[in-house]
């Protein structure tokens, strides 16, 4: 195509949009082949182009634009056909040069070519020829004649350009992901250092320091959990464990600031609530008194009838905050009462001399007991009906075993039911010592309460029994010192050697077994009759 505008005197003005106005030719330079964009309503009107060798006439705009294939993904080359016979390269670089940067030509012995350009946007523009009569100079030869035909073209290059720009920006995409997900992460924690002589005297320091205290204690735990403690380092430990200890007063007085912040919010919010309610009970005033006789009538219809719905909203809106505030004191009166509440337990507790006080706890001790032996007495049930039902004759140790077993646990029953209980009247000593169950608390173990005048001797009953119902109520196992302990308070003659013996010589019913790492390694002793009796 030329560079500059060729005037055509003859031109039909019928042609264009509107008669009396030339035409723009849409090959001049700075505007392009492709027309500006235009609405439905108004169509595409395809001028007549003149080139230095060649006239490329438009098609009839009566005849329905020409069919074009699917549009292939990044495609940058298209098919020209319908080329005059003496069509040259030269010819075609001249009609397609005005489309964009062309760069590569591969043209066949027949009247069709292959134009690839340099970016996907100018294939439209070569587009916009598809259907024009092409003819070489002023010749009328049919060799020098022609009707394009331009379409889209499937290249492997322009499938391989396409699929590398895909891969460039799916990297780009999962790259701008990857730093957002790293914004948004919450930060990682720092790793804990490992433990040295160096280290564990600056975590003494920081323990102290109470800007540095959490670091500090999540440091000291994650050492405590690896097992980081041995002899050499226990007393290093022991003193940061102390100072840990410090500052549960200074959280304690935090506590206590931020609980009086709070009241004071409360009580700052409570006043201003009774101020707020007041000038609601004012307003609500003015309605009242504007809607007596005497001003109501003064009043036209529709002044009724907003001071009406306004007295309404205001009551409504009175109301609500008045049980707001209703509802803020009951809170502080059921505080007031629960810390009462409180402090009668402990005055009752002071008085360790009350009669009531131990005639309810004894009751509920008698209650556990009495749980405890229906138990016993189930289970003595089932042993002896599983017994009954074996079909197996009894034999050999077996047998000898579970005979001793049996007789173990009606042993502990009946040491158990030799326990006398007699309900402790006001004024009346406790003579008889009572096997109390506690579950929980302080003690977690059968203790023995007696009067504080007069103690008197337990009653008779087998050791193994007594043994066997203490270590019952204890899953985990006890130590030799801690039966020790308890079997004293029966019989103060009772020693360590005498029941570790026993319990040696009965390794059916009591097992030994090792618990705890390292320096908190202990030997306990479990109730493992039921195991036996069950696995037979």
């Amino acid at each position: 195509l030329c560079r500059e505008p060729v005037c055509v005197p003859d031109f039909d003005p019928s042609l264009s949009m509107m008669a009396g106005i030339a035409p723009m030719n849409p090959m001049m330079p700075g505007l392009g082949i492709v027309p500006p964009p235009i609405t439905q309503d108004m169509p595409v009107v395809k001028e007549i182009i003149h080139c230095k060798s060649c006239t490329l006439f438009p098609p009839n705009p009566n005849l329905p634009p020409p069919a074009t294939r699917e549009r292939p993904p990044g495609c940058k080359t298209v098919f020209v056909g319908g080329l005059p016979e003496n069509a040259t390269e030269q010819l075609i670089v001249e009609v397609f040069e005005q489309c964009g940067d062309i760069g590569a030509i591969r043209k066949s012995k027949k009247n069709f070519c292959h134009i690839r350009f340099s970016e996907e946007y100018m294939v439209d523009k070569a587009l916009f020829l598809s259907g024009y009569r092409i003819r070489l100079g002023s010749s009328t030869d049919k060799k020098d004649t022609g009707r394009l035909h331009v379409d889209f073209a499937q290249a492997r290059d322009d499938l391989y350009e396409w699929e590398c720009r895909q891969r460039m920006l799916a990297r780009e995409e999962r790259h701008r992901r990857r730093i957002e997900e790293d914004r948004l992460r919450p930060p990682s924690p720092p790793p804990i250092v490992h433990y040295s002589e160096h280290e564990c005297s600056q975590l003494g320091e920081k323990i102290k320091d109470d800007s540095k205290f959490p670091e500090a204690v999540r440091v000291l735990l994650t050492w405590v959990d690896r097992g980081e403690v041995n002899r050499r380092n226990a007393n290093n430990f022991y003193s940061m464990i102390q100072s840990s200890n410090s500052h549960i007063r200074r959280l304690m007085n935090e506590k206590a600031a931020h609980e009086k912040e709070m009241e004071e919010a409360k009580e700052k919010f409570k006043n201003a609530l009774a101020a707020i309610l007041v000038q609601f009970e004012q307003i609500v005033s003015v309605f009242r008194a504007a809607s007596k006789q005497r001003a109501w009538d003064h009043f036209s219809k529709a002044q009724r009838k907003n001071l009406d719905m306004w007295r309404k909203q205001a009551e409504e809106i009175r109301n609500i905050h008045n049980e707001e505030l209703m509802g803020i004191r009951r809170e502080e009166e059921m505080e007031m009462s629960d810390d009462d509440m409180e402090d009668v337990p402990e005055c009752k507790d002071s008085d360790d001399s009350g009669p009531a006080a131990q005639v309810e706890a004894l009751k509920e001790e008698n209650d556990s007991l009495r749980c405890q032996l229906d138990a016993y007495r189930n289970e003595v049930e089932l042993l002896k009906q599983e017994q009954g039902k074996a079909s197996v004759a009894p034999r050999g140790e077996e047998e000898a075993t579970r005979q001793q077993q049996l007789s173990f646990l009606q042993q502990a029953l009946q040491g158990m039911q030799k326990v006398p209980w007699r309900p402790l009247q006001s004024g009346h000593c406790l003579c008889n010592p009572v096997l109390k169950w506690i579950r929980g608390g302080k003690a977690s173990c059968l203790t023995v309460i007696c009067s504080p005048t007069s103690i008197t001797s337990p009653p008779t009953s087998s050791p193994a029994g007594i043994i066997s119902t203490f270590l019952h109520v204890h899953p985990f196992g006890a130590s030799i010192e801690y039966i020790c302990s308890y079997l004293q308070r029966l019989d103060t003659k009772i020693g360590t050697l005498e029941v570790e013996a026993l319990l040696g010589r009965l390794p059916c019913t009591f097992r030994q077994e090792l618990t705890g790492v390292g320096a908190s390694l202990e030997k306990r002793w479990k109730f493992c009759g039921f195991e036996g009796i069950k696995t037979a």
